[in-house]
């Protein structure tokens, strides 16, 4: 189910307050905006309220049996990739970068936020159809620089069964299959990567694919191999 709002300030606050108050939203439930403004990424950046793009956020229940609820970032991006992908024209070439974005041509246009409240994870998602916001640490691209920008209802259908399929497939499978796929869709091996930890250091490093749980392995220059599961990463 899409429910879609004129405008709101952020879609994943929505839902969190919503769940929070116990109304009963399952899987396959999803709020969408046309604008926000009061959006907001990961490590608590601000998020422009993108009129004409893509922003919402769908509810994930939580069972005994699932992967862990971080992998959902994965299910997320190549649910991202999925949808994207068929508007981007070659030569450009749509790709995953750990952990949570959608690059074209090393700019990003999409992003994917999480945030948990008991069993139940809201996954927010926002895509640059129309336009991209301008950011002071990173490129960014819309697909209207591209190609014509598809119909925000529609892409909304395109992008909610993609990340149904992608649910189901997580679920099924677990893991392993999970990250075979993501890695296909991501940057290649050995792509220089530079990261900045929690702790407030940075890595620089290539590339190495990601580990069985889907946390980022960075080869360092010293031989060794960082398992990295949490920080922020640039293409270097």
């Amino acid at each position: 189910m899409i429910e879609t709002v004129a405008v709101t300030g952020s879609t994943n606050a929505d839902l969190l307050a919503r769940l929070a108050a116990g109304e009963p939203l399952g899987d396959g439930f999803w709020l969408v905006a046309r604008r926000q403004n009061a959006g907001r990424g990961r490590l608590g950046r601000i998020w422009n309220d993108g009129a004409g793009n893509f922003m919402g956020s769908g509810v994930v229940r939580l069972t005994p049996t699932d992967p862990h609820a971080g992998s959902l970032a994965l299910v997320a991006g190549l649910a991202v990739h999925e949808a994207v992908g068929p508007f981007v024209p070659a030569p450009h070439r749509a790709m995953l970068k750990w952990p949570n974005d959608l690059l074209v041509d090393g700019a990003k246009m999409a992003g994917i936020l999480l945030e948990r409240v008991g069993d139940a994870v809201v996954v927010g998602i926002g895509v640059n159809l129309a336009q991209a916001p301008s950011l002071p640490d990173r490129a960014t691209c819309a697909l209207a620089d591209l190609a014509p920008a598809p119909d925000v209802d529609a892409f909304a259908q395109r992008l909610t069964s993609a990340f149904a399929a992608q649910l189901a497939l997580w679920r099924s499978y677990g893991l392993g299959a999970l990250v075979s796929r993501w890695q296909a869709a991501a940057h290649p091996s050995g792509t220089p990567l530079s990261v900045s930890e929690p702790s407030g250091s940075t890595l620089q490093g290539l590339f190495a694919g990601l580990d069985e749980q889907g946390a980022l392995r960075l080869s360092l220059a010293d031989g060794t191999t960082r398992i990295i599961h949490a920080g922020d990463i640039n293409l270097a």
